[in-house]
């Protein structure tokens, strides 16, 4: 890695081998697919709440959480606030359901509940959520690492992507957890270590971060009003609860790890720790990015690379000094806020400290890239290929293929990344995806769940009207300015929230409209 001391390029080094190492070691326990998705269920619950934990501190929070709330303030601090109810509901209710059906697959309760379309529909929904994930992932780690080694961010998604996909693939689930629990506490360390940094390099310490964090505004929840247009306080609240619902009670990326513990109650007390490391965790980001939005607003003239770098990368290859000049006056701080912290370590941080923070923000990818390969890789073996293609498939191929799956979507991931290449916020593309392709499955499971006399029937009808609702929120937009009375009024984040009660309470309606008409008809038969 070129422009970084030796004694960094060693600590990187030594970091990407033990995660490596890791794998091999818990390799020699990966004989059959029960120990690869499962890990026989042998997992002690604090280290499963770790491992979520790190899971949820990925960097989407490490980067994308202090580029928001430089760009504008703590509005999406509110997505943390609104875990523990959701965790309340998932250890009461969906931990206790999962672990008494014994089924690996988040999905296969749909099939018996529905049919095999409900099963499926899920799993797409699920891979196409665990590649938005990963993409995003794989974008953020390249963002900041580009910025500090000038590689290409293709090829640095590249290389770490290879190592990631080595030790999922030697050690499944068992090393996913354990490289975890190691991967939260350095990135919880890294986190720390850059708020220090900030502080001392800040004239003025605490009390300036303050005073202009309180003049631009940067501390706001957001508005309180009854307001779902724009990103109030209550908008993201909804939001953070129902992505938050589907992350516990339909994420295979959790649910595996439910089924990993040596009990319910270790699996419940698993997603209280994480609730609890993670709150605190996430406020400290929002306090990083504040922290770097007062010590660029003290030094306003290191904004200006910045600012160039972003506008050559909106701009086409042939764009003239002009035309990227012009562009760099008219941005303001949320176009380049995912920007800012790679550009501080480059700038700021310490020969020898480098390496860590690196380190860091490496676990913060690749402890969620990680569990997204391998429940991936299981929803593929399970829901798919031994639903439609192999259902006497055998326990060696089973093995092989879910080793193959690994690799397979560790790659897709991988594409996803280097797709998104050039994207405003890393947060808000990653919030917006999840809720588009999460809204369908958490209504379909809630009905499931809640309505036990719902049928096949009225589920599929409500599922598609569903759907019709999820599309029309999310490409209403681009209607012609002559329709613009069509197009949705709601904020982007409502689509989960209006996604998921359009399946659940129009599968409730169907039920009792069908229950009314059985019993009319058989009030009206002759005695």
């Amino acid at each position: 890695m070129k422009g970084l001391p030796i004694f960094d390029l060693v600590i990187i080094v030594i970091y990407l081998i033990g995660m490596i190492l890791v794998g091999i070691y818990f390799s020699r326990n990966n004989k059959n697919s029960d120990q690869f998705t499962k890990a026989s269920g042998l997992i002690p619950g604090w280290a499963i709440g770790l491992s979520i934990y790190a899971t949820f501190l990925s960097s989407n929070t490490f980067l994308g959480v202090p580029g928001k709330a430089f760009g504008s303030n703590w509005n999406a601090f509110v997505f943390s606030l609104s875990m523990p109810l959701a965790a309340w509901v998932a250890s009461k209710y969906f931990v206790p359901f999962y672990r008494s059906t014994g089924e690996i697959s988040a999905y296969t309760h749909l099939e018996h509940r529905f049919g095999a379309w409900a099963r499926t529909y899920a799993v797409v929904c699920f891979l196409l959520t665990q590649l938005a994930r990963m993409g995003s992932i794989f974008f953020g780690i390249a963002l900041s690492l580009q910025a500090l080694t000038g590689y290409s961010m293709q090829m640095i998604m590249v290389v770490m992507g290879v190592c990631i996909i080595i030790y999922t693939v030697l050690g499944g689930i068992e090393a996913v957890i354990w490289t975890e629990v190691v991967q939260a506490v350095v990135k919880t360390f890294g986190a720390l270590l850059i708020l220090y940094l900030i502080i001392t390099n800040m004239p003025g310490g605490v009390s300036k971060v303050i005073e202009i964090g309180k003049s631009a505004d940067k501390f706001s929840l957001g508005s309180f009003s009854p307001d779902f247009i724009s990103s109030s306080f209550w908008v993201v609240l909804l939001y953070g609860f129902f992505i938050n619902l589907n992350n516990f009670g339909m994420d295979q990326n959790y649910v595996q790890r439910y089924h990993t513990a040596s009990s319910s109650k270790a699996a419940s007390r698993s997603i209280w720790l994480c609730v609890w490391l993670y709150v605190p965790a996430s406020l400290m980001f929002f306090v990083i990015g504040s922290a770097l939005y007062a010590y660029y607003e003290v030094n306003p003239d290191l904004i200006a690379s910045i600012k160039h770098q972003v506008a050559v990368e909106r701009l086409p290859l042939n764009a003239s000094v002009t035309e990227i000049t012009d562009l760099e006056k008219t941005l303001q701080p949320a176009d380049y806020g995912d920007k800012i912290m790679p550009h501080f370590m480059v700038t700021k941080i310490p020969a020898g400290l480098v390496g860590l923070i690196v380190s860091a923000i490496l676990s913060a990818a690749m402890s969620t890239i990680s569990s997204g390969m391998n429940s991936s890789a299981t929803v593929f073996t399970v829901d798919i290929y031994k639903r439609y293609f192999k259902p006497d498939i055998t326990e060696k191929q089973n093995l092989s293929l879910l080793h193959i799956a690994t690799v397979g979507f560790g790659l897709l991931g991988m594409g996803a990344g280097i797709a998104m290449i050039g994207v405003k916020s890393i947060l808000d593309v990653w919030w917006e995806l999840s809720g588009i392709f999460a809204a369908g499955m958490l209504g379909l499971f809630l009905l499931g769940i809640a309505s036990r006399q719902t049928k096949n029937h009225e589920a599929f009808i409500a599922t598609m009207i569903g759907i019709v609702v999820i599309i029309w929120m999310t490409f209403s937009a681009l209607l012609p300015a002559q329709y613009e009375f069509l197009r949705n009024p709601l904020h982007k984040n409502m689509i989960i929230v209006i996604g998921t009660l359009s399946i659940f309470l129009v599968g409730v309606l169907l039920t009792k409209l069908k229950n009314r008409n059985l019993k009319s008809a058989d009030g009206n038969m002759p005695v």
